[in-house]
């Protein structure tokens, strides 16, 4: 099962194609689009923890598409590198603890439901890093939510919670990203053991067999 807005990857990788061509010409590095993410994420952080929860909606948009352009830019400029994947996935994982923190900062949500969010987030993100180390998956980026499933949640909580002022809306939607990350981490425990498991005994059954 592949996180729902990862489905769609194809479709928004050549669609943002045209902008990573414009700043190829504008002689942007993918990893300085990088870097500018990670410094709207602490921009978003920040103003989430003084309750200006509509520009730190918008922060939270600049960082994704910054996110997003620093993919479009790697693959038109055929600067993709093995450290640049690494330095992304890094800086998203940052960015996850700025935006939680300024969450939990803003006293607005619970610490312990920010905690709880933040930890499922590391724990799905790391179980994908150790599967996909082992080198025998190509790819463990299954499960129910992946990044972007979880910042919508985020802006969802925080666009509605105006509209709600007496129900603990944002509170909810960060306790939903902490479950969907725990749930996600799980699935992808659950998907790289069968992955590897499996392989094993069909090597022990081919080697039993005389199969090559």
């Amino acid at each position: 099962m592949m996180p729902l807005l990862a489905r769609f990857r194809q479709f928004y990788e050549q669609a943002s194609l045209p902008l990573g061509h414009f700043c190829t010409r504008l002689g942007i590095h993918p990893n300085m689009l990088t870097y500018l993410s990670l410094v709207f994420s602490i921009l978003a952080g920040y103003l989430l923890s003084q309750r200006a929860f509509l520009w730190g909606v918008v922060a939270i948009l600049l960082m994704g598409l910054a996110d997003v352009l620093d993919g479009a830019t790697a693959r038109a400029s055929g600067k993709a590198s093995e450290y640049g994947t690494v330095l992304d996935h890094v800086t998203d994982r940052y960015a996850e603890a700025f935006v939680m923190g300024g969450l939990m900062l803003s006293g607005v949500v619970a610490p312990v439901w920010a905690l709880f969010a933040i930890f499922g987030m590391v724990m799905a993100s790391y179980v994908r890093a150790r599967a996909e180390a082992t080198g025998k998956l190509a790819s463990c980026n299954v499960g129910f939510a992946g990044r972007q499933e979880k910042l919508g949640l985020l802006l969802f909580g925080l666009v509605v919670m105006p509209f709600f002022p007496d129900l603990p809306i944002l509170e909810w939607a960060v306790i939903a990203v902490g479950v969907a990350s725990h749930i996600t981490a799980v699935q992808r425990l659950l998907y790289t053991r069968q992955m590897l498991v499996g392989s094993a005994r069909d090597r022990k059954l081919r080697k039993e067999s005389g199969v090559a």
